[in-house]
């Protein structure tokens, strides 16, 4: 596995959680919406260089 899609599955993981927490606990989901989102920008900068 890659390290862009080591990166895409843990952004995937991220987000599922934050989803999943947005009802019970807005702050923590927030928390994970905001990780998942540095992640994305690596993501895209991993893309560029390709």
């Amino acid at each position: 596995m890659t390290d862009l899609q080591k990166l895409q599955k843990r952004y995937c993981r991220l987000m599922k959680n934050a989803y999943n927490l947005a009802i019970k606990d807005k702050a923590k989901s927030d928390l994970l919406h905001a990780e998942a989102n540095k992640i994305l920008i690596e993501i895209k900068n991993i893309e560029h260089q390709a």
